[in-house]
């Protein structure tokens, strides 16, 4: 069992145009299916938990707990980064303390000004105990856990000050948005993600991966994207299991109301679910 910062293999992800998936977890479930899926398939996988979902499983200590004590005892021998997933200030300092792989501290909200020297501080924070850290500038659209964004598209200056404070990668709003993607959206802007790879040699982070057609991802990823955000379409393809497993009546059946056998097919549609994506994001095995 190998936990990292990531630094390394983002960098890397980087330099050889492919990408490295970062799968959100919800509960024991989620964070089982996740790491299935990434052993099977020997590739680093960034384990990820929204403020909401960790007051949801208790705090963000117990998540740190859940994930190491499951990959101890799934014997997951793959790298594994425990990551703050648009994280506050105060969240990202609690991580921090909390001894988590990684931080996201999501500043986009703040006065840039502010973004800048908050951004700055949970960077010296972190880095002095060996966390890496991801910034954020330009809102994305969507709301995840309160945090609501229009899509508008990153500054570009404002993109090269954030990434000149250290930070370890980036995310940049280019038109995506977390959620469900509406009919009228209108792609991802390549243009705008070009200028800010030109730019900014730091690995980019594409939020609000779900959704997003195969191809336009797999085209960020050769300019520059080096982590891509999964959420929603794992909890679509839970749901659809479990939909299917009710109403075939199979939770009538003997004990097939027992929650194991219930959430055992959207378990397994999840990792089905991470397994797909890492193919088509390029991740290499590791040996």
């Amino acid at each position: 069992m190998s936990f990292v910062n990531g630094n390394e293999i983002f960098t890397a992800a980087r330099k050889g145009h492919y990408a490295v998936g970062a799968f959100n977890t919800n509960n024991l479930e989620w964070t089982r299916a996740i790491l299935k899926a990434a052993q099977e398939k020997k590739t680093p996988v960034l384990i990820q938990v929204s403020m909401g979902a960790a007051k949801y499983m208790g705090d963000y200590k117990l998540v740190k707990t859940l994930v190491e004590e499951e990959a101890r005892v799934m014997g997951i021998t793959v790298p594994v980064i425990m990551h703050l997933d648009h994280g506050n200030y105060e969240a990202a300092k609690e991580c921090i303390e909390a001894g988590y792989n990684s931080v996201m501290f999501d500043g986009h909200d703040l006065p840039f000004e502010e973004n800048l020297v908050k951004t700055k501080e949970i960077v010296a924070l972190a880095h002095a105990k060996n966390i890496s850290v991801e910034a954020e500038v330009g809102s994305i659209g969507g709301e995840e856990d309160g945090i609501i964004g229009a899509g508008e598209l990153a500054d570009v200056e404002e993109a090269k000050q954030i990434a000149a404070l250290g930070v370890d990668y980036l995310a940049c709003g280019i038109g995506n948005i977390h959620g469900k993607y509406p009919a009228n959206w209108k792609g991802l802007n390549f243009d705008r993600l070009k200028e800010l790879a030109d730019v900014i040699d730091t690995p980019l982070v594409l939020h609000g991966g779900s959704g997003i057609p195969q191809e336009q991802v797999v085209k960020a990823i050769k300019m520059g994207v080096s982590k891509v955000n999964i959420n929603t379409e794992c909890q679509l393809s839970f749901a659809a299991a479990t939909r299917k497993y009710v109403e075939a009546g199979k939770d009538l059946e003997g004990k097939g109301y027992d929650p194991r056998k219930l959430l055992a097919p959207g378990t397994d549609a999840i990792t089905d679910t991470v397994k797909e994506i890492i193919d088509w994001l390029g991740t290499p095995s590791v040996d």
